[in-house]
């Protein structure tokens, strides 16, 4: 697993971005995937997600992951759920100690954030279409609900799509031009006429920023560039691969 000195400075906090490496399923989910919503053994996941809570010292039913829809909604965690009657969200936050909050990716950007005074932790699920549409900041807002300062909070993008792999169409950049002009600095000009490189990571960023966290800190990772440690949604799609594992990213107050 990844960890940011950031948020390993906090002796209240645990966390931990995870590779695919660790876990016991084979063949394209090799090793540690957590996708509940993958077509790997449920066994395999279930074994894969506890040694993932073990590392961050809960139980396994006490690592929570949402249902992702690719949205803003925020989840405030602070009892478990069941795969069953899990919500419907892409980030959860939480101040109930011994409780791992947590997204599953495959491209998309992981961010954990801590305010560490105060006691509350959370994980956003950060694609083109959350992030274009508030996630980062919604997450940051239910955070101050449960008594978070922006300034005194810490957030980390972990392992995700990057820009020299990220190739979209005119119409995406169209809609980022849309709404704001200066963001023409996200995208670079890519081989195919009319086609750009989305700076996802770069975009993501500089939204936490602007919702005012104090510290923001990328880990740089590539998960379409380096297959032997990351899942790739996009290269599995390129490989002509009918799944990909997912991996889980989280971020635990200790009790």
């Amino acid at each position: 697993m990844l960890q940011a000195s950031s948020l390993g400075a906090f002796d209240n906090i645990r966390h931990a971005f995870f590779t695919r490496d660790g876990g016991i399923s084979g063949g394209i989910y090799a090793s540690l995937n957590g996708g509940l919503g993958s077509k790997d053994d449920p066994e395999n996941v279930r074994e894969n997600r506890a040694r993932m809570a073990s590392a961050l010292g809960v139980l396994p039913d006490r690592l929570l992951t949402a249902y992702q829809i690719h949205s803003s909604d925020v989840m405030v965690a602070d009892q478990t759920w069941l795969r069953e009657n899990a919500p419907r969200a892409d980030a959860v936050v939480t101040r109930v100690r011994g409780l791992a909050v947590g997204v599953t990716t495959a491209d998309c950007g992981p961010v954990l954030l801590a305010d560490a005074d105060a006691g509350v932790v959370g994980a956003a699920h950060a694609g083109w279409k959350g992030a274009f549409s508030g996630i980062l900041e919604a997450t940051i807002a239910a955070m101050v609900q449960l008594g978070g300062t922006p300034a005194r909070m810490v957030a980390v993008l972990g392992p995700m799509i990057r820009q020299a792999s990220y190739e979209v169409g005119p119409e995406f950049m169209a809609r980022f031009l849309a709404v704001d002009p200066a963001n023409v600095r996200f995208f670079a000009p890519a081989d195919r006429p009319g086609h750009a490189l989305f700076d996802l990571a770069g975009y993501v960023v500089e939204r936490i920023r602007r919702a005012g966290v104090g510290r923001v800190d990328d880990l740089g990772h590539c998960t379409y560039s380096d297959a032997d440690r990351f899942f790739s949604y996009r290269r599995a799609t390129h490989r002509g691969e009918d799944d990909y594992g997912r991996h889980v990213n989280a971020i635990a107050l200790t009790e």
